[in-house]
């Protein structure tokens, strides 16, 4: 029993396991200082003063960073490697190896880009190219769209810095065109505009609210007379994006029945 225990003190005792120690003491720091700057970081980006976009490559690039300077100590001060060389060694190498990672460092410096500028930020609803829909996310190689049939869409973002872009509407926001008659009252006379406006409003609050609650609007524009009647459009915003079209569909189902 005094000789397992002898044995076991001898162990413990080695150069090497003091190292394995410190490493996994250090790491294990690292590893909450990290969770802890990161979770105060989705804190700081979700406060009402701050004015960068609330994107996971903000939160990437902080967390690599902590891993790296955590590595570094790890290095210098159990293991006794001087980072700075090997960093300095790993800069020439990474010389070649950047040329077969173009793709990749044009999609961060896209994100990066895109993130401190304020060009995109979630919830914003774009299109790009061919693709539209609304952004949940800016990654370090790409953002995440979602498009009206719930789709996701992966965009690398070097694609998104280098294509025109367009910011659409929001998605909640519903737009309906309008060509109607000039109503007549109860006593068999033309309604005025003002008349005919607020009785497009009650029409399409009436068909819209059924759908989904109204948060702004309806707001009627008139455009132009013509041989068929006034022209327009009527705008409000609903409270569930998913359901815009079927708010539109309502509407127009509504001013349909009134025209028949």
């Amino acid at each position: 029993m005094d000789e397992l225990i002898s044995g076991a003190l001898k162990m413990l005792s080695h150069p090497l396991v003091h190292r394995i120690f410190w490493t996994v003491v250090l790491g294990l720091i690292t590893i909450a200082i990290s969770r802890v700057a990161t979770k105060a970081l989705r804190h700081l980006l979700n406060s009402d003063n701050n004015q960068l976009p609330t994107t996971s490559i903000l939160i990437n690039i902080v967390r690599a960073v902590i891993w790296a300077v955590g590595a570094c100590i790890i290095l210098d001060s159990v293991w006794k490697q001087n980072a700075n060389a090997i960093i300095t060694a790993l800069g020439v190498g990474g010389i070649a190896v950047s040329l077969g990672f173009q793709d990749t460092l044009s999609n961060l410096i896209g994100g990066l880009q895109m993130t401190f500028m304020g060009i995109i930020k979630p919830g914003d609803n774009i299109e790009v190219g061919s693709e539209s829909g609304v952004v949940q996310d800016v990654s370090w190689r790409h953002t995440t769209i979602k498009d009206s049939l719930g789709q996701t869409i992966i965009v690398p973002n070097s694609v998104i810095s280098t294509t025109a872009l367009v910011h659409l509407l929001p998605p909640s926001r519903v737009t309906v065109p309008f060509a109607v008659p000039r109503y007549k009252n109860d006593a068999n006379e033309n309604l005025s505009m003002d008349e005919l406006a607020n009785e497009l409003i009650g029409m399409a609050r009436t068909a819209a609210s059924a759908v989904s609650p109204i948060v702004d609007g309806p707001k009627v524009f008139f455009s132009e007379i013509t041989e068929l009647g006034i022209k327009g459009t009527i705008v409000m915003q609903v409270k569930d994006s998913s359901k815009t079209s079927f708010a539109a569909d309502a509407v127009v189902r509504a001013i349909a029945d009134r025209m028949a």
